[in-house]
Order: C-alpha cells, then sequence, then structure tokens
C-alpha cells in the first residue's frame, strides 16, 4: 500500500460507466480537481451493452412516463451535435400488426413522439405502404404499412471512454483496474483505499451502476434505495437486409425489439427484459431462442440460434418501483445525496438510460455544488464538443473523404476510423505516409498507431478493450489474430 496522496480531491467518482464518466467530465470542466475510479475497464459493463440508441423510448408513453420521455428526446439532438462522429440520425420502420396496439393508439403515440421533445433536424413520422417502400422487402408480405419515425443511434462504449477522455483532458485523474476496497467518512473527507492506493476526497459520487448498493453495504453505509437488476440481451447474425433502416417491431406478449444494421455486414436484434439474480452476465438459450423466433416473424429470412454470430448481455439497475413485469419497470433514475449534517456528502445514482447520461451528469454535479461550491456555475457539457466531434453535425462524410485523400493507404479502413475518432483519426496518423509508417498490421485495418493510440489515450490494456470496446473488430478477427493483439498489449503495456 502506497502512502497517502498529498493531493485532496474535490470529487471522487467511482464507477466508470456511461453515468461516471459523465459526471467526471462536467466536475472537471468545472474546475473541480477530479477522481475517477473504476475497477475493471471504461463501459466493461452495462454501458457498453445496450441497444445503443438515443432515444425517447417509445413504448414508455405506454407507462405513462411522460416526463422521461420527453428529457430523453431533448437531449438526442444535443448528443447528435456534440458528437457527430459516434452518434448519427436513424429512421425506425414500425409495421402495423392487426391484432395488437391499434393504429390510432400508435399514430397519437408517434404524434407525442414528434412534438414533445423539441425535435429540430429529426424528420417527422410517416406513414408508409410497405410495398412502395424500401424496409418492405425484407419483410413477409402480411406486413403491408408501417409508421417510420426518427431517433438516434451511438457508439455506446465509445460514447463513455470520449468521456473520460475529456474530463482527463480537463484535469482528471482517471484510473482503470483500480477497484475501490475502503470507502470511510472521516469528518470532512473521504478515504478511499483503491488499487494498491490511498484517496482523500471531500466529496465522493457512487455511480457504480448495478453496484450501487454493493458499495453502499460493503463499506457500511445506509442505502435509501432498492434497485432491481433486469438483464437485457442482443444477438447479432448476418445482415438480413441492405437498406439503412432500422425496424421496431411488436410482439403478442406486449413487448418490443429493435433490428438494426450493424458495423456494415451484420444486424443487432434485441433487447429482453428478464429479471437478473446473479451468475454470469450472459444470453441465455431461451433469450436467444425468443429473438430468433421474434425475427422470424417478421423477417421473409428466418433466424435461427445457429446464425448468430455474437450476444452481448447488460445488467440494467433500474429503480425498483414494483413493477411487475421487468419492461414495465421504470428507466427513471434517482440522486440520493447524504444529509449535510453527516459529514462529507455522498451522492449515489440510482437507475438512468444511456440517453440521458448527459443530463444526469449535469444534475448531479448541480446537486452537489451547494455542499461543494467549486462546482457552481452554469452547465456547459451540452454545446461542448466530446473529443473528435469538433466539426459540422452533418459533415462526417465530407470528413471521411478528406481522411481518404490525406491517407490513401488507409482509404479502406476511412469509413470505421472517422466513425470512432472524428477529427482525432487525422491527429493519430499525422504524418504518415503509407502503411508501413503505421507500424504493424493485425488484420483488417487494425494497425499498430491505432492500438497504441487507444492505449496511450484511451486506457485499453487487452485484446477485449480493444476489439468488443474501442472498436468492434472483435466480429472480423479471427481467434489467431485476437491472441496476437492482446500478446502485443500485454508485453508493451504491462499492468
Amino acid at each position: 500500500m502506497s502512502e497517502p496522496h498529498d493531493l485532496v480531491y474535490d470529487v471522487a467518482v467511482i464507477g466508470g460507466g456511461v453515468n461516471g464518466c459523465g459526471i467526471a467530465r462536467d466536475a472537471a470542466g468545472r474546475g473541480a480537481k477530479v477522481l475517477l475510479l473504476e475497477a475493471g475497464d471504461l463501459a466493461g459493463g452495462t454501458s457498453s451493452a445496450s441497444t445503443k440508441l438515443i432515444h425517447g423510448g417509445l413504448r414508455y408513453l405506454e407507462h405513462y412516463e411522460f416526463g422521461l420521455v420527453r428529457e430523453s428526446l431533448s437531449e438526442r439532438e444535443r448528443l447528435w451535435a456534440i458528437a457527430p462522429h459516434i452518434a448519427w440520425p436513424m429512421r425506425f420502420v414500425l409495421p402495423y400488426v392487426p391484432g395488437l396496439r391499434p393504429r390510432w393508439l400508435v399514430r397519437m403515440g408517434l404524434f407525442l413522439y414528434d412534438h414533445i421533445g423539441g425535435r429540430k433536424r429529426l424528420p417527422a413520422t410517416e406513414t408508409v405502404a410497405l410495398a412502395r417502400h424500401p424496409a418492405g422487402a425484407p419483410l413477409k408480405a402480411e406486413f403491408t404499412s408501417a409508421f417510420v419515425y426518427s431517433d438516434c443511434w451511438v457508439d455506446d462504449a465509445r460514447l463513455v471512454v470520449l468521456n473520460a477522455r475529456d474530463a482527463a483532458d480537463r484535469g482528471a485523474d482517471v484510473r482503470t483496474h483500480c477497484r475501490v476496497t475502503f470507502l470511510r467518512r472521516e469528518s470532512d473527507q473521504w478515504q478511499i483505499e483503491a488499487g494498491g492506493d490511498r484517496f482523500s476526497a471531500r466529496a465522493v459520487i457512487n455511480a457504480a451502476g448495478p453496484g450501487v448498493v454493493d458499495l453502499l453495504d460493503d463499506s457500511g453505509l445506509p442505502s435509501h434505495r432498492a434497485i432491481r437488476l433486469v438483464r437485457g440481451s442482443h444477438i447479432v447474425v448476418r445482415k438480413l437486409f441492405n437498406h439503412a433502416y432500422s425496424y421496431f417491431f411488436q410482439l403478442p406478449d406486449g413487448r418490443i425489439f429493435f433490428a438494426i444494421p450493424y458495423e456494415q455486414d451484420f444486424t443487432l436484434i434485441g433487447t429482453t427484459d428478464v429479471d437478473h439474480d446473479g451468475g454470469p452476465i450472459a444470453a441465455s438459450a431461451d433469450e436467444i431462442a425468443y429473438l430468433c423466433e421474434g425475427a422470424s416473424r417478421f423477417f421473409r429470412q428466418p433466424v435461427d440460434p445457429q446464425d448468430v454470430v455474437w450476444t452481448f448481455s447488460g445488467v440494467r439497475p433500474l429503480i425498483d418501483d414494483g413493477s411487475g413485469r421487468p419492461e414495465a419497470a421504470t428507466r427513471g433514475y434517482d440522486l440520493d445525496l447524504s444529509d449535510q449534517h453527516a459529514g462529507a456528502p455522498l451522492l449515489s445514482v440510482f437507475g438512468g438510460k444511456i440517453t440521458t447520461y448527459r443530463h444526469l451528469a449535469q444534475e448531479a454535479v448541480e446537486a452537489l455544488a451547494d455542499r461543494l461550491p467549486i462546482l457552481r456555475g452554469p452547465g456547459w457539457t451540452d454545446t461542448v464538443p466530446l473529443p473528435g466531434g469538433d466539426f459540422a453535425i452533418d459533415g462526417a462524410a465530407a470528413l471521411e473523404a478528406d481522411f481518404a485523400a490525406q491517407f490513401p493507404f488507409l482509404a479502406g479502413s476511412a469509413h470505421r476510423l472517422v466513425r470512432a475518432y472524428g477529427t482525432t483519426a487525422l491527429e493519430m496518423f499525422a504524418g504518415a505516409k503509407s502503411l508501413a509508417d503505421c507500424g504493424r498490421d493485425f488484420g483488417h485495418g487494425l494497425t499498430e498507431r491505432e492500438v497504441r493510440h487507444l492505449a496511450d489515450n484511451e486506457w485499453a490494456r487487452s485484446a477485449d478493450d480493444v476489439l468488443w470496446r474501442r472498436t468492434k473488430l472483435g466480429l472480423r478477427l479471427s481467434l489467431d489474430q485476437a491472441a496476437a493483439l492482446n500478446s502485443f498489449i500485454l508485453q508493451e503495456y504491462p499492468r
């Protein structure tokens, strides 16, 4: 155990998911000395296992969560504007299914969806005849009409990492693979032990996601809220259609699921809602079969479990509101701030979803401002781009063309690189005149230069960090290529 740090942090954020990294970014941008502690890799849990949508949650209207839907919808274009490299608009096709939700109810819900969230750039809902629409061709002939509405897509894991990167650029101390083993309040400060080091902080924010209550229990601190752990699983198959639209499907049991174009050659299908009572966080055979059967109800090409090339699952830490079915549990959030007479403040984050992370982070920081004056000031994260996002909201194609022109030997990877790094891709490869200047080739366009960037600037410390979170090249590299990459990282960047 090393000696305590001389520096006393203003805020220690525990949890490197989207909420924790968003909070660290906001607080650091206000001038606070911030420490971010993550037990594993950034976005190593639920925050890299979402359906990857920035959306209001059309189905939440059925549960009368109008405030949550309004807040979420208002965030769509804000996040698109500050991160146009990793977020972009998407049109969703919702086929009408006779015997399920009546047509008038769907129309009314979509009217509200279009008008309560401050939509400006995204196109409005329209009704289409599927026989004359590109999205109709892959569907069974029985589906004749559909509603087409707007939401946005985001690379969830990169959203987390870029928030952490921006926090670090503003002075935050970001530490991964640094599990908290001791947390005690001593009057006006917190004493923390993590990763073999000791730290002091004037305030702690518990953003541990599914572990939020466990952290409190392990530290002997009272918990005033209960959470419900709900597992959401997704499957990835070879692409089922050749257009840019996504699908929103209704099932007879009242649930919905999405089918989304994914990584150019694949289709992402999800999600499930199953209470998680411990054990491995992985898609069960029943969940995989459920999603395959659901997709096969709609697509002409049936989807079978043997078609699945990858699955991923995350556990959502939802507020336990007493809902019967897991899909009915609220996706809202609650911020629990300790009493001012208890000493150094502790704020715990319960619930939330990726769409509302920025607003949640701002609320969390502002909730602490009265107890920690350095945090006072106007919100700023809604207009300042995330790293690499300093270009026009509709400028990704132009940036991709510029990158391909500057680095023609990387033209085959230009789309992936610009969509992952934005303008940072130009900086990453600055000075390279040929592929040889980029170092070792790990396959499918992944070069040593990119890997070193991810290790030096984005805290990657294993092949999984690179292949499944910083990129999705795990879908393409062979097992031997992945093993070679892992050996390189462990040799060059030992933990």
